[in-house]
């Protein structure tokens, strides 16, 4: 029997990808590891990324008629080791065309890390490496109401040892996630790392991150210059960041500054809406275009494959739109995705000064998909806990631009020394500085920045969590799940 993968998009017709909730029976559905004797995680994988994989042409067992029966296919998906090793190895094409393609045995971790709930200390930080294997930790910001604030953690403090263990390449990650842990500061002084002699000890809790970080107004000059830094593209607090605008909208502001400098991405629409709230005289404009594969893309009205400027939240709140023609965006190395998406769809529009470092360049949407008859998280299967969260669609601009891997180039090139970090939102602040120096005509004083070569940046905080850089939608939209129905027919 061929594989008719059209039998499969009968069941979008009726289904649409559900936003994370609670369920009651969450807490009794087992983990299941490994493959099933009758391989129905195995056939939920195969099935889901025949069907959205945007790179499905890549994978020629994903094609419709490869296999010449079920029992081959079934006789194939039974040669991987696990699930894992079947959607790492058998279904996803390999980097660096898909970086960011995950599967994982329990969608609670993935669904808690989308809503900005997290077990940590509440220190953001960087990584960096010195001598042969030497770790430096350097704190980035702090979070409000975390154990890290409340055990005095600031922004620039830096250590290298945790639990008075020296931390390498092979153990920091392992050291920061103990449950609570000792650390000793360092200083630099005349290029040489030295002890403070100050500890603080530091506790891991369960808590909800607020992505608007910092929102205030800065004078200068008598320019009236919003300032708003944004952690998280969370949709959870879409009203939280349309109050801001409104604040901002109430005050005049003149001119804004965006800062995304750590901002990894999230949710699509949370980007489209920040967008919207940027400008609010492009509403029904093209913001950005989605390349699907051929099963969605052949046929379908370029014009519905799109995401639009609006003028409204998700909860139906009339968004607070600034007009403006111009906006400053700091972006750097960690900056990602749905970022990436708010920089390039605004650039046809209107003028984005992109102030920092070359971003990530990540520029493909993805969408968690549940074992169920519609991949929803409803009425999902309740063997297992698996869920992936596969790369669907590439995104570029109203004018047909992508950033591709390289990422999108500053027009202000600066970076933080992080060394020499001071506080955010402060108009001496390196990045922030650089900004105002162009909004007063001032680009002789954008600080020059050197750096001790010793010290090479690796990483930092979250790199290593199921969702991190991605960017995503929760729900299939309906477009799509019309053409899934004209497709069988």
């Amino acid at each position: 029997m061929k594989i008719n993968k059209l039998i499969l998009l009968l069941f979008l017709a009726t289904g649409i990808f559900s936003s994370c909730s609670t369920d009651e029976d969450d807490e009794s559905i087992p983990v299941v590891g490994g493959e099933t004797p009758n391989l129905e995680i195995e056939n939920y994988l195969y099935d889901a990324m025949s069907i959205f994989y945007v790179y499905e042409a890549d994978v020629p067992e994903l094609g419709q008629n490869y296999f010449d029966s079920e029992a081959d296919k079934e006789e194939w998906l039974a040669s991987f080791n696990s699930p894992e090793d079947l959607f790492r190895n058998g279904l996803k094409v390999p980097e660096p065309k898909d970086r960011f393609s995950f599967i994982i045995d329990d969608y609670t971790i993935l669904e808690n890390s989308q809503a900005g709930i997290q077990t940590a200390t509440g220190m953001d930080y960087g990584v960096a490496t010195y001598g042969n294997d030497g770790i430096l930790i350097f704190v980035r910001y702090v979070i409000p109401g975390t154990p890290a604030e409340e055990a005095g953690v600031e922004r620039g403090m830096m250590f290298t040892d945790i639990d008075g263990e020296r931390m390498t390449r092979s153990n920091y990650n392992e050291l920061l996630n103990r449950e609570s842990f000792e650390i000793a500061l360092v200083e630099i002084i005349e290029n040489t790392i030295t002890d403070t002699g100050e500890t603080i000890d530091l506790t891991r809790e369960q808590f909800t991150e607020n992505p608007i970080l910092i929102k205030k107004t800065i004078d200068v000059q008598g320019i009236s210059i919003g300032y708003l830094m944004y952690n998280a593209f969370n949709d959870d607090f879409d009203a939280e960041l349309n109050a801001a605008f409104g604040e901002f909208r109430a005050q005049g502001i003149d001119e804004l500054v965006l800062d995304l400098r750590y901002n990894g991405g999230g949710a699509v629409e949370s980007a489209v809406d920040l967008s919207s709230m940027i400008t609010g005289q492009f509403e029904g404009k093209i913001f950005s275009k989605q390349t699907w594969n051929s099963y969605f893309q052949n046929g379908l009205p370029q014009e519905d494959l799109v995401d639009r400027f609006n003028n409204e939240i998700k909860d139906g709140a009339a968004i607070n739109s600034l007009n403006l023609n111009k906006v400053y965006i700091i972006g750097t190395r960690y900056t990602a995705s749905a970022s990436e998406l708010v920089m390039n769809g605004l650039a046809p529009y209107i003028t984005v000064v992109h102030v920092g470092e070359a971003t990530v360049g990540k520029f493909q949407a993805a969408a968690p998909l549940y074992d169920s008859p519609d991949f929803t998280r409803q009425n999902r299967n309740l063997n297992h806990k698996y869920v992936i969260q596969p790369l669907i669609y590439e995104s570029q601009n109203a004018n047909d631009d992508a950033y591709y891997e390289a990422g999108l180039v500053p027009d202000i090139e600066v970076e933080e020394d992080f060394t020499k970090l001071i506080e955010l939102g402060t108009t001496g602040e390196t990045l922030l500085a650089a900004a105002l120096a162009d909004i007063t005509g001032n680009r002789t004083a954008i600080p020059a920045v050197s750096y001790d070569s010793r010290f090479t940046k690796i990483g930092e905080s979250g790199d290593t969590d199921v969702d991190y850089q991605r960017m995503y939608i929760d729900k299939i939209p309906e477009e799509i799940r019309k053409k899934a129905a004209e497709f069988k027919k």
